[in-house]
């Protein structure tokens, strides 16, 4: 990760001198919190540097729209390129470059149908664009490619364009869900004349002005963006740790700060310089049992383990609140989130007796956890002093950062696991699946697999509806994931931004620049 070196480079970088700011925004002072907290009412001004902090990847940043694996880098590009959908803060597909989409009977033929827009070397957006765009995410040489395999359902060879302004795509096998897919990471469409990452061609509200990996990016307003372009007429969008995050906005050197944490939120409930925007309940923090290894092959130890939860002490200690109780189920108030199961409370006794059917009682059991993320260890650790009452001995043991998520595959029968938002259907084709390469619970069930498959090809929303609800209610029973929260997703922005507004990560609103504006 790359971070300033010193204080006189951070403000090279972000464009302030060492008397003060060289903002060229309309209007004049910082606004109070008051007032800032509607997000974007009054009429927006043009005009302005907008400063962006995010963690930072060193060397491995990008601007290839395809190979984007750091949250930086996916806000680079959602400024310098755009999604044919998007998906709204419910995890459904938007309109976004298609202006709508529409299938054949069984879901292997989608037609969607493009709205004029311009990429910023003046050509306009064909469906020839789009074909180019699947074919360079599909390139086999391109192993870093994000939605390679999620893509995979494409056939290329069947798809074609019709007419000047609709793609046709053809599909391996039935899809019903394909549109949400297109919103995704590693989708934005690019143009046919796109060969080089460093000089990217893209139909976004920002054009590039200069990127240095680790480092810095630039980028001038698109007055020709079909959205009607920026508000603002420059973007920057800079690595920084944590901690200079939070300096930098409280100065009043930056915009916006993404990432920050329950503490820095709590710190700044009374300063007028910084909101935070916090959409509530937006990621899944759980401790995975893996169902593949004893005892966890038996459903009545992980329910057991689910019991001697206490998951509002976890949210309240953990996450310092800011957070909502989870329900041994990913995706709380996502499309496909059954609400109708009932709430699992903590039941010592209940869990007593279960570990003891299963002559689980005296056995030293380890969780596998890493400070690789914010409350990991903290939640392992209170998560083993809750079981204990049990009279469960559960030992934490602490693994390295920079391959927790890799280890955690391989070692101890617990860990700890978080998510982003994501669809509930790629979240269990992600971790779920027999085949899936994440799956830490190592939750295999044919049958399992079987309903999954059904469900993608179900174009009978309803129908679709229930078969999800059903492969969750599975995993809430007798999966081996005890998802004991999910935390705010807090992000904050200085007093004088207006025009952005709460957002779960991955999603429409999430870290998009093109909207705000300085008062």
């Amino acid at each position: 990760m790359s971070i300033f070196r010193n204080r006189r480079e951070f403000l090279a970088l972000t464009g302030a001198a060492a008397g003060g700011l060289a903002l060229t925004a309309c209007g004049g002072g910082a606004g109070t919190g008051e007032g800032a907290a509607d997000g974007g009412k009054g009429e927006p001004r043009r005009g302005g540097r907008f400063r962006a902090l995010f963690t930072g990847g060193g060397e491995q940043e990008t601007i290839d729209p395809h190979a984007e694996a750091l949250a930086v880098d996916m806000a680079r590009t959602k400024a310098l390129f755009d999604r044919l959908v998007e998906l709204d803060g419910g995890m459904k597909p938007v309109p976004r470059l298609a202006e709508k989409w529409e299938s054949n009977a069984d879901a292997t033929v989608w037609r969607f149908t493009l709205r004029k827009a311009l990429f910023h070397d003046g050509k306009a957006l064909t469906p020839e664009d789009v074909l180019f765009t699947f074919a360079r995410i599909l390139d086999p040489k391109a192993t870093s490619h994000f939605a390679q395999g999620m893509l995979s359902v494409i056939d290329l060879g069947k798809s074609r364009a019709v007419g000047g302004n609709v793609v046709e795509v053809a599909l391996r096998r039935p899809a019903a869900e394909f549109p949400a897919l297109l919103g995704t990471l590693g989708t934005a469409v690019v143009s046919t004349r796109y060969a080089d990452p460093a000089k990217p061609v893209g139909t976004g509200a920002f054009r590039l002005t200069s990127f240095e990996a680790g480092r810095s990016f630039a980028a001038a307003r698109f007055d020709d963006h079909w959205d009607g372009g920026a508000y603002v007429d420059e973007l920057r969008i800079l690595s920084a740790d944590a901690d200079a995050r939070g300096n930098a906005l409280r100065a009043g050197e930056a915009e916006f700060g993404y990432e920050m944490t329950p503490t820095f939120a709590r710190t700044v409930q009374a300063d007028k310089a910084v909101r935070i925007l916090a959409a509530k309940g937006s990621t899944a923090h759980a401790i995975v049992m893996k169902c593949d290894q004893e005892p966890f092959d038996d459903p009545d130890v992980t329910l057991a383990f689910k019991l001697l939860a206490d998951r509002r002490k976890l949210v309240d200690v953990v996450l310092a609140g800011q957070g909502v109780v989870g329900n041994d189920m990913f995706g709380k108030g996502y499309q496909y989130y059954p609400e109708d199961v009932p709430q699992r409370t903590r039941d010592v006794a209940e869990a007593r007796a279960l570990l003891k059917k299963a002559g689980a009682l005296n056995r030293t059991l380890s969780v596998y956890t890493s400070s690789v993320a914010n409350g990991f260890v903290e939640a392992a650790t209170l998560f083993a002093e809750q079981a204990a009452d049990a009279g469960l001995r559960v030992k934490v043991t602490t693994g390295p950062s920079e391959t927790y998520f890799k280890d955690q595959l391989t070692k101890g029968v617990m860990g700890s696991h978080r998510s982003g938002a994501m669809t509930i259907p790629n979240y269990i084709n992600d971790r779920l699946l027999s085949t899936s390469a994440f799956n830490a619970s190592g939750w295999r069930r044919k049958d399992f697999d079987a309903t999954f498959a059904r469900a993608q090809s179900t174009t009978d929303t309803a129908e679709r509806t229930a078969l999800y609800g059903g492969l969750q209610r599975t995993v809430h029973d007798e999966g081996g994931l005890l998802v004991w929260g999910h935390p705010d997703w807090l992000n904050a922005v200085s007093s004088r931004v207006r025009g952005m507004e709460a957002a779960p990560p991955n999603t429409l609103y999430s870290a998009r620049f093109d909207k705000a504006w300085l008062a």
